[in-house]
């Protein structure tokens, strides 16, 4: 697969495999034997880049912690990934983030995140959620400490303002950011501005809109108990019809291009930027496949434009 360079000088492979829904209870438990080997065959097809969290557990009452099974996935290939993980927030029972960013909890959230990873250092350490309360200098210069250290190599945020990336690029250089991205969610194209002008890369989660950008799914697909995209708009009848004309269009485009709707998803993410890596998200081998082949289907700049204005005349309907 080809490389790219986020920010900074990190060179990853031009499609990722997030991690998250491996063991982050998405309908029925995953099979951890599968999901160790779908990553292990994700880096003999060319991914170089896995995204993870500490707070990434599953909630399905095994306690299964997703960083225990990246980090023993990739032991054997640690020299040949970058790995990315995250810290600084908590999830409440009730919804919403618990922030906590004070120095020692970032040193000790790394350390347990080292030791679940089973590696002394890693790639990419993400602030999770900026804290509104909390003072980005601070967090920055931790993580200037860490370089020192050589505990992390590079360090990002994710789901931030441009006012915040400034902020925390000024105090110590970001490599790269991870916000969510789709051509079902543009609204991170306001950032591309500051990104370029700073080097910073982007990193895109939620790039196939859960599922939606694949065309896999019409009003008759059933989501299994506890699969939250049972409940979301997005996948109602009303949902996908009044998001049919993008499928539509991702349809006729694949076939042009003899790819798959999910492969022209990621393409046009691609295509936009240089700088710009999705992440994908699956428990499927095939998908993973699938997916990584989206590196090999190129677009042109006259194909991305065309794409963009038929995106704007459709209006960009979200996934709420």
């Amino acid at each position: 697969m080809e490389k790219r360079i986020l920010g900074n000088g990190l060179e990853v492979s031009a499609v990722g495999l997030g991690c998250m829904g491996m063991t982050h209870t998405f309908g029925a438990a995953a099979d951890k034997q599968e999901m160790t080997r779908i990553i292990q065959a994700a880096v003999e097809h060319g991914y170089t880049f896995f995204d993870t969290a500490e707070v990434y557990v599953s909630d399905d009452g095994s306690d299964e912690h997703n960083e225990d099974l990246v980090g023993a996935a990739l032991k054997p290939y640690r020299n040949q990934v970058k790995i990315a993980t995250k810290f600084g927030i908590a999830f409440k029972p009730s919804g919403g983030f618990i922030y906590d960013t004070r120095p020692e909890k970032i040193r000790a959230s790394l350390e347990a995140s080292l030791r679940r990873l089973q590696t002394d250092h890693v790639d990419l350490y993400y602030l999770h959620r900026y804290d509104p309360e909390g003072h980005i200098e601070d967090v920055a210069e931790v993580m200037g400490q860490l370089f020192k250290e050589g505990k992390i190599l590079h360090w990002g945020l994710s789901t931030v303002t441009e006012d915040v990336i400034r902020c925390a690029h000024a105090a110590c250089p970001v490599t790269a950011i991870q916000n969510i991205y789709s051509m079902l969610e543009r609204d991170t194209e306001s950032l591309f501005p500051v990104l370029e002008e700073l080097h910073i890369g982007l990193v895109t989660h939620c790039p196939l809109a859960k599922g939606f950008l694949t065309a896999a799914y019409d009003k008759h697909s059933i989501f299994p108990e506890g699969d939250w995209r049972g409940r979301m708009e997005l996948f109602t009848e009303g949902g996908i019809q009044k998001r049919q004309a993008v499928l539509d269009l991702i349809q006729s485009k694949a076939r042009e291009k003899n790819a798959t709707p999910a492969q022209i998803s990621l393409a046009w993410l691609m295509g936009k930027k240089p700088w710009i890596v999705p992440i994908p998200g699956t428990r499927k081998m095939e998908r993973m496949i699938e997916n990584g082949g989206a590196a090999e289907v190129h677009l042109t700049e006259g194909e991305i434009a065309e794409i963009d204005r038929a995106l704007d005349d459709l209006g960009c309907t979200g996934m709420a």
